[in-house]
């Protein structure tokens, strides 16, 4: 297996210490375009494309393997097994957050640092747990992506990205929902939107930046609350920034944010 080839691994950077970067939902590595060049002098950057994504090897894709989020977070070890890395920062944003903290539980020794970018455990309400969602409209959605999934990146991807004042933002990610192979987007989506992992979170011993976007509809407020209070070692810093996919809308706040966290 060419794990390289696989997940389309590029890495840049002059420094040794890897900064790993794990894309969102219907995305790929180019949404992190505006904020990598910031650490290009003092690290290694790792960017790659889950399976599905991007231009990953979509033969690669295995419904049973990525039938749980727990096949992501396999890559993701893969990935550093494969470049040999150590030490490893490793930056989720959206589900890939999720991916994050189980690839180091699975095997902590491997990471220094988790950045959390609009994590959730679980998008489904639940008692007194606020997820954003209940399960009804999450049912909704997902069948509404089976019935017309261009339709529904038409419609739900400027609701995620939020921003109206900046339109394009919106475009660019409907047209990275609509380069998504759709049958593996609305598995993906089945994956993500019905995943819990808040049982997950108190096992995480690697520290934490958790960072939480004001009127974002897919990880509200009360998610990163309790992300960080579930996460022992954790840091909890509200953006100033809206939506859900600060890396595009406000990237230089999110690279302040990381810059202060990682004192460099």
């Amino acid at each position: 297996m060419d794990v390289i080839k696989r997940n389309n691994i590029n890495i840049s950077g002059k420094g040794e210490k890897p900064l790993v970067f794990g894309h969102g939902f219907g995305c790929d590595q180019n949404m992190w375009r505006f904020v990598t060049p910031a650490f290009q002098q003092h690290y290694k950057i790792v960017l790659f494309d889950h399976v599905g994504a991007g231009n990953s090897d979509l033969a690669a894709y295995d419904t049973v393997k990525y039938n749980t989020l727990h096949g992501y977070a396999t890559d993701i070890l893969e990935i550093i097994d494969t470049l040999d890395l150590q030490d490893v920062i490793f930056v989720g944003h959206s589900v890939s957050a999720m991916m994050g903290v189980l690839s180091a539980i699975k095997t902590p020794a491997l990471f220094s640092k988790l950045i959390l970018i609009g994590p959730s455990p679980c998008y489904i309400n639940d008692k007194n747990y606020i997820g954003g969602f209940d399960r009804a409209d999450i049912l909704s959605m997902l069948a509404y992506m089976e019935h017309d999934y261009t339709l529904w990146a038409d419609t739900f991807a400027p609701l995620i990205m939020g921003n109206p004042d900046k339109p394009s933002l919106g475009e660019e990610l409907i047209e990275s929902f609509c380069n998504t192979d759709p049958d593996i987007a609305r598995h993906f989506a089945h994956v993500t939107f019905l995943s819990d992992n808040r049982q997950d979170l108190p096992k995480l011993q690697t520290e934490a930046l958790i960072m939480q976007c004001a009127d974002d509809i897919i990880a509200p407020e009360e998610v990163g609350n309790y992300v960080h209070k579930a996460i022992k070692n954790s840091t909890l810093v509200h953006l100033k920034a809206t939506g859900h996919c600060p890396n595009l809308s406000a990237p230089l706040e999110v690279i302040d944010t990381m810059e202060n966290y990682l004192q460099v």
